[in-house]
């Protein structure tokens, strides 16, 4: 039986760290961090009952820091290469180690590590991990890739701009500068070293920026790598015989799915050439069959691509889904949008990954969205149940985090910082001195804690949600019959075994004495011609079963009433 995938996005650094009172740009000994052994069994077993079938633990792989590790062997890192003091989790520094911040003891940090997978897995949860394959830190050098394995650029000719088997991109004759007007950098001033960065030839940045002196805005940090494009030359493509990069990175995937890893989630996959995605993701599954791919994708013109050629299990549903829900909530835009999402996708939907927020979104409960945790209510139901495809939730928004504040180089945009040591209040509470059990939320985040758990759990163990088929009931909703479907999205999940209806409404006020119909064609679909009364009984929230002629359902519909950014299932029966 196919299983509905659900996705518990996190950051260690981040989930343990119980430091509620950090300082501005604190370092890791004021304001805490987070540490691997944090994911307690109880824990676990809190996040599994939330509903949770897989984690993604963000932020793994070791990556630049300020942090000085130089005594366990580390090198230290250029500060003015640092966005924040933790670093960018996508400043990936040693393809082949473990963030040293997140071990209790930093000698045995990639055990530790392999004990976490192993607690997850006991937990009945698997384990997703970061593939960051565009791009590395400027400072990347290896000291613990595997015996026989060479590091990146080791090989690389630097006298030219583009050779097949470069790892880099170079700008020969030209030295790298830092941009100009870097903020952050006047945090810090004061423990600049003496000697300045360098760097020459220049590398080109990883937002494919061939440029020796990026934009303050560019992922400067981070230095582009080859996969046998050729930029310079009307991107022609060389990949016959298989470049240098392809192999290496075949190295770093089957080096961590060899730690019982059971997922990727693949970093601005769209910046990578499908052909490789075809060829590695090929090779990886002939070895571990069962392994997942995710796909970090914006541009719906490759999502076949992706998929079809490239190998992706799954893609992010962003510009799709995730905008258009943004819309409805942030700017009052019409509920029809809903239906272009699925219109569009043409039969992708079950690759579709869902999601309300994740580290590089604003969060719901932020000012920058929402602004009220609860308007997450309608839009989780139509992330969550419109179709087969995983749901992700990040942490700390089933209990309403609003990332409120400036915390260091991340300024207060609504974001949880990726690139500081902080720590999240709300998720605080939810933590309870390491008992796991919520004793310090409040009422209203414990309810929305309980709506997060029953939608998730429901959405995962629903028959008609993991393998239905969907059923979109607006077209038989015109005005005349819903004046509030600018509000409302109403739709069917069926199977062979459950039929379900659902209902979502986005606004904060309540509306009243609606009717929803449900076409003859519908009972068609779901193989019900032939029934002449239905009993429809509420699931979530739990509510009395009605009874109906399936004459009064096709002509004159169901009398509901919503509540103010709620939503609704029922099960027919």
């Amino acid at each position: 039986m196919a299983s509905k995938i659900s996705i518990y996005q996190t950051l260690p650094r981040l989930f343990g760290n119980t430091c509620a009172d950090g300082v501005f740009n604190g370092t890791i000994q004021q304001n805490g961090c987070g540490k691997f052994d944090d994911y307690t069994p109880q824990a676990l077993a809190e996040i599994r009952q939330l509903g949770i079938t897989h984690i993604w633990y963000t932020g793994i792989i070791q990556h630049g820091c300020m942090t000085d590790y130089s005594s366990h062997g580390i090198p230290t890192d250029h500060p003015t290469l640092l966005k924040g003091r933790a670093g960018s989790p996508y400043a990936i520094k040693d393809y082949y180690d473990v963030d040293p911040d997140l071990a209790v003891d930093v000698k045995h940090r990639m055990a530790e590590f392999e004990a976490l997978v192993q607690r997850t897995h006991q937990a009945g949860m698997k384990v997703i991990l970061d593939f960051v394959p565009n791009h590395l830190f400027r400072q990347y050098s290896s000291d613990s890739r595997p015996q026989g394995i060479s590091d990146f650029g080791s090989g690389d000719d630097p006298a030219k701009a583009f050779d097949r088997d470069n790892n880099f991109y170079y700008l020969p004759n030209t030295q790298f500068q830092l941009p100009d007007n870097i903020e952050w950098l006047g945090h810090i001033k004061d423990e600049l070293p003496a000697k300045p960065y360098t760097e020459r030839p220049t590398k080109a940045t990883g937002n494919d920026k061939f440029e020796a002196k990026p934009d303050k805005n560019d992922w400067y940090e981070t230095i582009k790598l080859n996969y046998g494009i050729d930029f310079h030359n009307g991107r022609s493509y060389h990949f016959d015989p298989i470049p240098d990069t392809w192999h290496k990175m075949l190295e770093v995937l089957t080096f961590w799915a060899g730690k019982q890893v059971d997922a990727f989630r693949c970093d601005m996959t769209e910046m990578v050439p499908v052909e490789f995605w075809h060829w590695a993701i090929q090779k990886v599954k002939e070895q571990f069959p069962d392994l997942i791919f995710i796909a970090e994708i914006y541009n719906p013109l490759q999502y076949y691509n992706y998929v079809n050629f490239g190998g992706f299990d799954y893609l992010y549903d962003k510009v799709g889904l995730y905008d258009t829900l943004k819309n409805i909530i942030c700017h009052q835009a019409s509920t029809s949008g809903l239906s272009n999402c699925w219109q569009i996708l043409d039969g992708l939907d079950a690759q579709m990954l869902r999601f309300l927020e994740n580290h590089d979104e604003v969060r719901l409960a932020s000012t920058a969205f929402a602004g009220r945790a609860d308007a997450a209510i309608p839009a989780m139901l139509v992330a969550a149940c419109m179709h087969q495809g995983p749901i992700m939730i990040y942490n700390g928004q089933e209990v309403g985090e609003p990332a409120r504040g400036a915390s260091g180089f991340s300024g207060d945009d609504g974001r949880t910082s990726i690139y500081d040591y902080c720590a999240m209040p709300e998720h605080l509470k939810w933590m309870n001195t390491a008992k796991f059990d919520g004793g310090r939320l409040s009422a209203a985040q414990q309810d929305l804690q309980n709506y997060y758990q029953k939608l998730l759990s429901f959405s995962i163990a629903s028959e008609a949600i993991s393998q239905g088929a969907f059923y979109d009931l607006m077209y038989a909703n015109p005005y005349d019959v819903m004046p509030c479907r600018d509000k409302v999205y109403a739709w069917l999940r069926h199977s062979k075994n459950q039929k379900l209806l659902l209902i979502v409404h986005f606004d904060a006020n309540s509306t009243n004495n609606f009717h929803l119909r449900i076409p003859e064609h519908a009972f068609g679909e779901m193989q019900w011609m032939k029934k002449e009364s239905i009993t429809i009984r509420e699931v979530l929230p739990d509510g009395e079963a009605m009874k109906f002629e399936k004459s009064v359902l096709i002509n004159h519909g169901l009398n509901l009433s919503m509540e103010g950014f709620s939503s609704r299932i029922f099960e027919m029966e």
